[in-house]
């Protein structure tokens, strides 16, 4: 059978707890520190990439807003400067209208002096050949 030697049993017993003691020292303390420190890195990224997730989200929620202003003020100005320039066209056409009204008025008044003159002379004309005519009827 089974013989237990009660000095063999000790003195593995004391080699074990002795290996675990030394193992303990230089291999599972150092190993579960790095593990400690990895599982701690590993936290901290996550912690980061998340804040930068969130710094992004900000971002380009900031800088949607930012474009939608300037579309928004960009148009306003486009519709003032639509505006003014409407009003430069109306002002220019009613200035140009009135410069017309006023050349058609001068140039009326011209013709009507030339008419004028024109009947003047056909006047003259006339008085003339009547008298030319009435002399040669006369001798005649």
């Amino acid at each position: 059978m089974l013989d237990i030697h009660l000095k063999w049993l000790l003195l593995l017993m004391a080699n074990f707890l002795g290996l675990i003691f030394i193992l303990n020292i230089i291999l599972f303390k150092p190993l579960l520190k790095i593990f400690r420190e990895r599982k701690e890195t590993v936290k901290s990224s996550l912690d980061a990439a998340k804040d930068m997730a969130a710094r992004k989200e900000e971002g380009l929620a900031r800088m949607q807003k930012e474009i939608s202003d300037a579309r928004q003020k960009a148009k306003e100005v486009f519709e003032g400067l639509r505006g003014e320039g409407v009003q430069q066209q109306k002002s220019e056409l009613s200035a140009a209208e009135a410069k017309g009204a006023e050349m058609l008025q001068s140039a009326r008044e011209e013709l009507r002096r030339e008419v004028e003159k024109a009947r003047q002379a056909l006047k003259a004309d006339v008085e003339k050949f009547s008298d030319e005519i009435v002399r040669k009827l006369v001798k005649a």
